[in-house]
């Protein structure tokens, strides 16, 4: 993501949970219980106490813990948004490649302006559910035969 929005409030709700206020106005919970399985450098996550001592950075790029350890805003707000069943930039980003479409004609075909599509692709504003569902119809209705969906 080339332009993730700031962190502007964290808060750890439950362990392996933490609440994310994001400067586009949304707040969206972001679960990282399995972090700790998947990835052995982030292992002391699965201790609730640790987990408990995280802390926003002072400008909202990211969130940390003691140690070093953190977490930037551009994978967090892409894992949120996925999470909570939103449309996240790379999902748009992908849309527009795999259906070879410029900003120009992804902005025609949606019916939005060429500038709030380079928004939409950079993760610089959220997207609205009926953006990625339109999207899916856009795709659906040029499927070549024999191609899915």
């Amino acid at each position: 993501m080339k332009n993730p929005p700031n962190i502007t409030a964290a808060r750890v709700v439950e362990p392996g949970v933490i609440e994310l206020v994001w400067s586009t106005g949304e707040t969206l919970n972001v679960n990282l219980s399995d972090l700790p399985r998947r990835n052995v450098a982030f292992a002391k996550l699965a201790d609730p106490i640790f987990f408990a001592k995280m802390a926003r950075d002072d400008w909202g790029h990211g969130i940390g813990w003691p140690g070093g350890l953190d977490l930037g805003a551009d994978r967090l707000y892409e894992l949120s948004r996925e999470q909570a069943g939103l449309p996240t930039a790379s999902e748009f980003e992908a849309w527009m490649e795999r259906n070879g479409l410029s900003l120009s004609v992804a902005a025609e075909s949606l019916g939005m302006t060429r500038r709030m599509i380079a928004h939409y692709r950079t993760g610089s504003k959220p997207i609205p559910i009926v953006v990625g569902l339109a999207c899916k119809g856009w795709e659906a209705k040029h499927a070549s035969p024999g191609q899915p969906a």
